[in-house]
């Protein structure tokens, strides 16, 4: 694993636990202003926007206080010279969610970007698999 892919797994591993906290300040700081992030939620054209996406976070801050979980179960990074790509998959819901669905799972994207010697999150895609299609 190269330097830079071993900096990016620290990156999302420390978005992870302030989503995980409810902690707004740390979930942005590593996006860039002019982040991209389609969401499991509306709006279908996602959001655009550092303020975009720190409106988004307190709904979802407000549904985990009453006891989701929200936890990196794989993480693959792929990083080059200034650009990277990383894929998750994530525990992310309520004990019920896991009870009715124990193999659920949020899949997440990530596209980086490096700028002064620095990465940022500049794509941010979440969802889950459609439950009413059939498997492949």
């Amino acid at each position: 694993m190269s330097d830079d892919e071993k900096k990016i797994r620290v990156l999302i591993e420390r978005w992870a636990a302030a989503v995980h906290a409810g902690d707004l300040d740390a979930v942005l700081a590593d996006h860039s202003d002019d982040i991209v992030m389609f969401d499991v939620p509306r709006p279908d054209e996602g959001l655009r926007g550092i303020d975009a996406y720190r409106a988004a976070w307190p709904a979802f801050f407000e549904w985990q206080a009453q006891g989701a979980t929200f936890e990196i179960v794989s993480l693959d990074v792929t990083a080059g010279a200034d650009v990277a790509f990383a894929h998750a998959l994530l525990l992310c819901g309520t004990a019920e969610d896991f009870a009715e669905n124990p193999a659920r799972r949020l899949r997440l994207t990530l596209g980086l970007r490096k700028q002064n010697g620095r990465w940022t999150v500049t794509h941010e895609h979440h969802s889950f698999p459609d439950a009413t299609l059939p498997a492949v």
